[in-house]
């Protein structure tokens, strides 16, 4: 069985976040840039001496597919390294993968990741 363990996070974290999985053994990520909100729907800011509002926060979407007994170390790696404590650090959320296939090779399940 294998795990998919999508983490939103703030992007100035996200260098910690992909050196911790490196240092942990899992170097291969997705990622994508988003933008988005959550309970705080959004942050008012102020540029030269204006208040404005930006609704959508700009975020990644990190993706990596492990096998289900490493899911527990990596998220725990994820949230030491992106947490800051402030509002707006993020979400994990994790979903089983059912199969697998390395194109390349036709491998599939665990061997393919």
């Amino acid at each position: 069985m294998m795990k998919e363990i999508t983490a939103i996070i703030r992007p100035e974290r996200f260098e910690a976040v992909r050196q911790a999985l490196a240092k942990c053994g899992y170097p291969g990520i997705m990622l994508t840039d988003i933008e988005g909100h959550g309970k705080q729907k959004g942050v008012e800011q102020v540029w030269r001496g204006e208040r404005f509002r930006m609704e959508l926060i700009p975020k990644i979407k990190i993706q990596i597919v492990v096998p289900a007994n490493d899911a527990e170390k990596i998220v725990q790696e994820i949230l030491k390294a992106a947490k800051t404590g402030n509002v707006g650090d993020g979400k994990i959320f994790i979903s089983p993968v059912e199969e697998a296939i390395r194109i390349r090779t036709g491998e599939r399940g665990e061997k393919a990741l």
